[in-house]
């Protein structure tokens, strides 16, 4: 199996001048798609179609993250409206402050273990399938890569959708 045959295509694109606000209403319309249940990421696509980031769930959480709780004893925080407070910090940035880049990219005859290394040795949950000009054609994420594991694992009785 290839990544082509694995791949989704995404119709909801960001680009980088995107402000944050675009990417919770567009992810909440994919995520809404029974066929695309695992898509927490949107690639951002430059004005030609290759992509130059992606952002994801993981990015925002990263965002509103402050780098000082990393070393600090959290039990001295008071936690009750933290969240909130933190997200309206973020709500003016644009998907460029934010996103995950260089972009991990394949192309479609590669193979699924190729995107299962990637994913590992770069600790990313999604992949760009690239066309030979690097325009996006779609993406890979991990639960799809993961239902494709557990369909070989049980002799095909699954689904990966």
């Amino acid at each position: 199996m290839k990544a082509r045959d694995l791949m989704v295509q995404v119709d909801a694109l960001l680009k980088a001048d995107d402000e944050l606000k675009e990417y919770i209403e567009k992810i909440r319309i994919v995520r809404s798609k029974a066929e695309t249940q695992g898509a927490r990421a949107l690639p951002v696509l430059d004005a030609s179609g290759i992509p130059i980031g992606v952002l994801s769930m993981k990015d925002i959480l990263k965002a509103i993250y402050p780098p000082y709780m990393y070393s600090t004893d959290l039990s001295l925080f008071t936690w009750d409206g933290m969240l909130e407070s933190l997200a309206k910090n973020i709500s003016g940035k644009r998907v460029s402050e934010i996103m995950s880049s260089p972009v991990i990219t394949v192309k479609g005859d590669h193979s699924l273990m190729e995107c299962v290394d990637h994913m590992l040795k770069h600790g990313i949950s999604t992949i760009a399938v690239v066309d030979p000009t690097g325009r996006l054609t779609g993406m890979i994420y991990e639960c799809q890569l993961f239902f494709a594991i557990a369909e070989a694992l049980t002799g095909g009785k699954g689904n990966r959708k």
